[in-house]
C-alpha cells in the first residue's frame, strides 16, 4: 500500500535553506532520481534564474510567481526540460509549489 500523506500537517515541514530565507519545504516523495516536492514561498520570494540537469514541473497551487516578465496564477502548471534555463522567480504575496523533478 502507497503511503498517505496529510498535506495540511504543518508538522513535517522543514526550513528550504537552498531558497530565499523563509522558504518552507515538505519532500513528498524522494527516489531513483524522481522527486516531488511542496515549496512554500514566503512573501518577498526571489530566486536568480538557473537550470538543472533533471527535468522540472511546477503545479502553483496556492498564490502566484513571476518569472520571465509574467505573472504565474494559482492553477498554473509548467514544464522544464533538462538543462533549460528557468527563472528567475518571484513572489510578492507568497506562492505554494508543487515541484517535481525526474531524470528524462
Amino acid at each position: 500500500m502507497k503511503e498517505i500523506i496529510n498535506l495540511l500537517n504543518n508538522a513535517e515541514w522543514s526550513d528550504a535553506s537552498e531558497y530565499a530565507a523563509g522558504t518552507r519545504k515538505r519532500v513528498l516523495h524522494d527516489e531513483d532520481g524522481v522527486k516531488t516536492v511542496l515549496l512554500n514561498f514566503p512573501a518577498g520570494f526571489y530566486m536568480e534564474a538557473h537550470s538543472h540537469i533533471h527535468a522540472e514541473q511546477h503545479l502553483i497551487l496556492k498564490g502566484e510567481y513571476i518569472s520571465e516578465g509574467k505573472v504565474f496564477h494559482e492553477g498554473t502548471y509548467r514544464s522544464f526540460k533538462a538543462h533549460e534555463n528557468h527563472g528567475p522567480f518571484e513572489s510578492k504575496k507568497g506562492a505554494l509549489v508543487l515541484v517535481i523533478w525526474f531524470p528524462y
